[in-house]
């Protein structure tokens, strides 16, 4: 590479097409009322899923309504504009590309996501399509109904992707799968013609055929190749509960009832045949009882093959997972939710699951059969047979629900797999006769072993289909041209087994395989099906099918891959940024639900640049364009911070301003992105990968303004531990200052800093001025005997509760005096967490080696530490070993509740008290110490009191971003969604957070500030 002394400019990549400019310009003067989008970074966001592909669109737009995508239609009818392609999309999430076009993303999930009308009175519900499937649930439980078909990604997936996908997931033998409860579609097909389907009479259906139009042409079509070729659908087939993705010919007519529904053909269409824009389902009533039966095995093989017993037992699923798979969840946060659950086997070693439910409206019948399972397990134990060594049974659904939590970010946990071979989707969901499954998958095991490959099994072995994802480098030429080989084999051996190359994720990119699977016969009448639907192939172009008249062609499993641009990326610089080259596409960021703390900016903004997946896409790209150009971003951070470096630096950097586009730059787009982040770390931990944006944000900040002028406020924030204790020696005036009016308003203009807070008055130091015994040096501490010592507590201040929540400071001392220990309030020591938000690494490693050896000192006489704010504490645990690696020490700041925990048993318990509080947790706490709601209410329950749990996502806050003026309204608008209804429900006087962060938002939006619990509990232990 060449001598780099900054990151370079980035010219513009990949222009929009002029077709696709004039095309926009178009719809927009015709009244489009959607977003569009036309930034290289919002093209590149939609540029992957969660396959192994990349395909960059032209653009996205989001329609608000059914007549904005009807206009997307109408204005490409013109001839001008025959070229101009389609890729619908919902969450995507697919793993075979499904959603992934050259052309035109056409996306409803940022505004056409509403539940229109549920009637529980006739079990149905009609929908947009751009609805997340959990949220549906959401809506239809208070009704007592469900929709019943259940994904891995129903926290994410939309509806219209459902249906285009006709998925099923998990009980699909009870329940179906999508397009078994679709009642009605209203759909737009691609020259804006309106397509409303439902179940009709062959007459009926023979009369719309009759007349003009675009619907007159499908219903010609589809009542032509049903009737002519109704004996080869019904030889071709395969009698599975999973079916083909395709056009869904066998299901179409049904001839004992003499009805037609065209809706089923656009169920599994992958979005090749119309925009799914309404949707009428019918709803399943909620089990009145639910039991789940975990069956631990000796090895997988036998899970496998145990597996029809299960079925045969009547169950509602049966759902399974490998010894990889349960491995990789016991290293993950997950296992703390379910390892009482699904605790090991003494003497045994647990090496596969297989997860068996019976859910019920029959209470009676429902034990009846939970009985004579349990007793036919208890046999093969006592017997030895069938590779069974326990079982573990739960019938409390929080409980289940966090099991089948835990099997479904399996599903993004294999990607975490160390090195540089990742488990990877492509020929991962096979579907053969259940009775035929475990003799296909040792084949298939054996297939791959051959290939020397390490893989991960999970699946619903109930209905034949495993998910087998092997793991491979797809930055190696030679691991894509192995995938290419093994999709081959897999195609002959599941045709061997007469099973189905696709069970439940779909063609996509696989859609080369489709003549095989139908033959060339019946596929020609998908061709000519997909031509009456869309007759210039503009829907998903090379997905299923292409017109029949037409000599464009099927995509291809050798289609471009995101490993192909990642191996752009020199491997130094690739294994430097793995949190973000990491990320497999598995969009848990997507998570609809305002409680979970992932991942507040995309919650907000319904932008997918503003998600873990859509940061790491454009930092992988950007590392792509930064070292294509020759500069190696790993050099550059270590560049030269001597004085005459930074004054060259300054000059360039202004010279820059003046003299070089201000809004083509790429790097700008990548920190448009970074800025919207919250450093809330809720991806560290709850993304199955860890992708960690905080980190890679900060190393990306750090180089961008090597190149460019900083804000002045990112001055202000990085500097705060610094001015912050000389500001407290004046409070009051500080105080005045600050808070007058005239302040604020300049504040605001000048800098973009809003609703700054005020310093504690009474200082801490003043609270605490009576109490010499506080006040211990290093030196002293040490000099103390053994004995004293180990009464000693040490705690670790924070600019945040040590000078602007004092009480909250004074509060721990006086409780720990309370526990019989003597509390030492240490001196303060900048933590560095201001610096390293901003992107000032060079001066936070400095500030962090500088705690860090302070620390070590402490550290080194076996003195408990703690620290009160989650934020700061859990700095030095991550951001720390970043910054300093080995150099960081074995020091440990603990939490509050970490520390007492351990020392509960050694307490005097007290009697219930009537005192009741609610604890809002700190996001990042909630991410970083998953037990953390139950300790609390371990310790609460210790000394008398009771602490309820409210499940919140992000407050708004997150340190100083809601005090930033540009993110203002994003602040407001996140506490609105997640915590302001619950506080509301909430009596002040019982409000806890644990976040200083928190606090001060719930006081500047409910004007009071809630305790920390160690204020609670001091009021416990003084009653």
């Amino acid at each position: 590479m060449s001598d780099q002394t900054t990151i370079p400019y980035l010219p513009p990549q990949a222009s929009v097409e002029p077709l696709y400019i004039r095309y926009l310009d178009e719809l927009k003067r015709a009244g489009f009322s959607g977003d569009i989008e036309t930034s290289y970074g919002a093209r590149l966001s939609l540029a992957t899923d969660n396959s192994v592909y990349q395909q960059l669109p032209q653009a996205a737009v989001f329609p608000r309504s059914t007549a904005d995508v009807q206009l997307v239609g109408q204005i490409a009818s013109r001839a001008e504009f025959d070229a101009v392609r389609f890729g619908p999309r919902g969450g995507g999430t697919g793993t075979n590309g499904q959603s992934l076009t050259p052309g035109l993303v056409v996306d409803l999930s940022r505004h056409m996501n509403q539940v229109l009308e549920v009637n529980p009175e006739q079990n149905w519900v009609t929908v947009q399509g751009g609805l997340v499937k959990d949220k549906l649930n959401d809506a239809l439980r208070p009704h007592g109904f469900f929709f019943a078909p259940d994904l891995s990604t129903s926290n994410r997936a939309t509806v219209g992707g459902m249906i285009n996908t006709d998925a099923s997931g998990q009980g699909s033998l009870v329940y179906g799968k999508t397009s078994d409860h679709l009642l009605a579609v209203k759909a737009v097909l691609a020259d804006g013609s309106l397509l409303e389907t439902q179940a009709m009479s062959l007459a009926e259906a023979r009369a719309k055929a009759a007349g003009e139009g675009s619907e007159a042409q499908v219903y010609r079509q589809v009542l032509a190749s049903c009737e002519q070729q109704r004996e080869l659908i019904e030889q071709t087939f395969p009698p599975l509960n999973r079916f083909l993705t395709g056009y869904d010919l066998k299901h179409a007519i049904d001839w004992e009832q003499e009805q037609v529904d065209v809706g089923r053909l656009i169920a599994g269409s992958e979005g090749s045949l119309a925009f799914v824009c309404e949707a009428k389902f019918n709803i399943t009533p909620l089990p009145k009882i639910r039991t789940l039966v975990n069956v631990k095995y000796s090895d997988f093989e036998a899970a496998l093959r145990n597996a029809p017993a299960m079925v045969e037992a009547n169950a509602t699923s049966v759902e399974t997972v490998d010894s990889k798979v349960l491995n990789l969840a016991r290293q993950d946060v997950v296992w703390h939710s379910v390892s009482d659950l699904i605790e090991d086997v003494a003497g045994h070693d647990m090496q596969g699951l297989n997860m068996v439910e019976y859910a019920d409206q029959d209470e009676q019948a429902h034990q009846q059969k939970v009985a004579a399972l349990t007793a036919k397990l208890d046999a093969m134990i006592a017997n030895q047979q069938a590779g069974v060594i326990g079982y573990q049974l739960t019938s409390d659904l929080a409980s289940i629900n966090r099991i089948y939590g835990m099997r479904k970010k399996a599903v993004g946990l294999l990607g975490k797999a160390k090195g540089s071979r990742k488990p990877i989707a492509f020929a991962e969901d096979t579907c053969v006769p259940p009775e035929n499954l475990a003799d296909f998958i040792m084949e298939f095991r054996a297939l791959l072993d051959s290939h020397d490959l390490q893989y991960g099994m999970f699946g619903h072995v109930d209905a034949g289909v495993l998910h087998v994802r092997p793991a491979m480098d797809m930055c190696d030429p030679e691991q894509e041209v192995l995938l290419r080989q093994i999709s081959d084999q897999v195609v002959a051996l599941t045709a061997k087994y007469r099973g189905l190359m696709w069970g439940e994720h779909g063609k996509g990119y696989r859609s080369e395989y489709g003549p095989e699977f139908f033959g060339e016969q019946l596929f020609s009448e998908l061709r000519k099906i997909k031509g009456a639907f869309d007759p210039l192939n503009r829907m998903n172009p090379g997905k299923i099918a292409t017109p029949f008249d037409s000599d464009e062609q099927l995509v291809s499993v050798d289609a471009k891959k995101r490993g192909g641009y990642d191996r752009q990326i020199p491997v130094n610089v690739r294994d430097s940024f793995t949190q973000s080259v990491d990320c497999n596409g598995n969009g848990l960021c997507f998570n609809y639900d305002v409680t979970s703390p992932m991942c507040p900016s995309y919650k907000v903004t319904a932008d997918r640049r503003h998600s873990p997946k859509g940061r790491a896409g454009l930092m992988r790209e950007w590392l792509r364009q930064v070292t294509e150009l020759g500069a190696d971003p790993t050099t550059l951070e270590q560049q030269s911070s001597s004085l005459t470096a930074q004054a060259k630096a300054t000059f360039a950097k202004w010279k820059r301003s003046f003299f070089e586009p201000a809004s083509d730059d790429f790097n700008h787009e990548v920190m448009d992105a970074m800025k919207g982040c919250l450093a809330c770390k809720a991806c560290t931990t709850a993304c199955p990968i860890n992708v960690d944006v905080p980190t890679f944000r900060a190393r990306f900040m750090n180089l961008y303004y090597q190149r460019y002028q900083r804000p002045a406020r990112d001055y202000v924030i990085a500097t705060s531990e610094w001015y912050t204790p000389l500001m407290a020696k004046a409070p009051r005036l500080a105080n005045a200052v600050v808070g007058n009016s005239l302040t604020s308003w300049l504040s605001e203009k000048t800098i973009g800093m809003v609703d700054l807070p005020l310093l504690s008055v009474p200082t801490l130091k003043q609270r605490l001025h009576h109490n010499a015994a506080l006040a211990f040096e290093l030196d002293e501490i040490k000099s103390l005997s053994a004995e004293v010592r180990k009464e000693l507590v040490l705690i670790v201040q924070d600019p945040f509760t040590t000078y602007y929540d004092a009480q909250v400071v004074e509060a721990l001392v006086q409780f720990i005096s309370a526990m019989g220990k003597q509390p030492v309030l240490l001196p303060f020591k900048p933590n560095g967490k201001p610096q390293h938000i901003k992107g000032f690494l060079s001066a936070f490693a400095k500030t962090a080696a500088d705690a860090a050896a302070f620390l070590n000192e402490l550290h080194a006489l076996d003195l408990p530490m703690i620290g009160l704010d989650p934020a700061l504490v859990m700095t030095y645990r991550d951001e720390y070993k970043h910054a300093l690696g080995d150099a960081r020490g074995e020091f440990n700041v603990m939490l509050l509740q970490e520390w007492l925990l351990p020392q509960l048993s050694a307490l005097p318990t007290q009697a219930p008290s009537n005192k009741s509080y609610t604890l809002f947790a700190h996001c990042t706490e909630k991410s970083y110490l998953p037990t953390t709601h139950g300790d609390w209410q371990k310790i609460f329950n210790h000394f008398g009191g009771e602490v309820k749990t409210q499940p919140v996502g992000c407050c708004g806050m997150a340190g100083t971003y809601g005090h930033e003026a540009p993110n203002q309204q994003n602040s407001k608008e996140l506490y609105a969604m997640s915590w302001a209804e619950p506080m509301a429900q909430t009596p002040q006087h019982q409000v806890l957070s644990t976040g200083y962060s928190c606090r001060s938002q719930v006081k500047r939006m409910e004007g009071f500030k809630p305790k920390h619990p160690v204020e609670a509990l001091l009021e416990l232990v003084q009653a």
